[in-house]
């Protein structure tokens, strides 16, 4: 978990049991683990991207970042791996960083790409199969090809992402979710940005949304407190 204790946290999911607490300068906004479970990358008001390496056994020595990558000036919003060497990081100028790793413990991290979008980061998803990266940003949901880094689609939506809410593509259908500033939840045509469907169910504005991996629900995260999951058609 990222927190705004200036604290990112490890914790055993069967117990409940807090693993490892990793000390930061500042809010944390954003963590994830890398697709095989032995790293976690940190993110936050610092503009640190901080890697660790997991324990692979139960030890009380602390964690500590193995590689520390400086983004000057920004606030990361949200970080997510596209491979096991391999992270992004998007951040409140707009931009979403590609970082290789180094191979070795003290090595600098490459830069390999940077993509732009209009507005503040406020939600990326990398999707099954990682073919494609979806982002919500300002008032407008992304689309890009993760093998040629190209845009593919750009379309307004009548929420905004400034404070929250986020976007998920569906695994297998042309279609999307995306929930923001008002309580309802849309889907939309992945093609043409058309509404296809309009629900409500929340009493605050939607903080996060994601599809399923068989994509047969998608679950929804409000300021209301609650956590609602949807039925889909497909």
């Amino acid at each position: 978990t990222a927190s705004g204790d200036f604290s990112a946290k490890v914790w055993d999911a069967i117990t409940g049991q807090s693993l490892w607490d990793l000390p930061h300068k500042h809010i944390v906004k954003t963590c994830d683990f890398s697709p095989d479970s032995t790293k976690l990358a940190t993110g936050g008001h610092e503009g640190i991207l901080r890697i660790y390496r997991i324990p692979t056994s139960n030890t009380t020595e602390p964690m500590v970042p193995f590689c520390e990558i400086s983004h000057n000036r920004v606030v990361l919003s949200k970080c997510c791996w596209i491979a096991n060497d391999t992270v992004l990081a998007a951040s409140t100028d707009g931009a979403i960083r590609f970082w290789k790793l180094p191979s070795e413990d003290g090595g600098e991290a490459e830069s390999l790409q940077t993509l732009h979008v209009e507005a503040e980061v406020r939600d990326m998803e990398i999707s099954t199969g990682k073919q494609i990266l979806t982002v919500a940003a300002g008032e407008k949901v992304y689309f890009f090809d993760l093998q040629d880094h190209k845009l593919l689609h750009s379309f307004p939506m009548p929420v905004h992402f400034r404070e929250e809410g986020g976007a998920s593509l569906h695994p297998t259908a042309p279609k999307f979710v995306a929930g923001g500033s008002d309580l309802w939840v849309r889907v939309f045509d992945f093609e043409t940005g058309q509404e296809l469907e309009c629900h409500k169910g929340h009493h605050g504005p939607i903080r996060c949304v994601r599809y399923a991996p068989d994509g047969k629900t998608y679950a929804t995260g409000s300021e209301d407190g609650t956590i609602r999951l949807w039925k889909t058609d497909a």
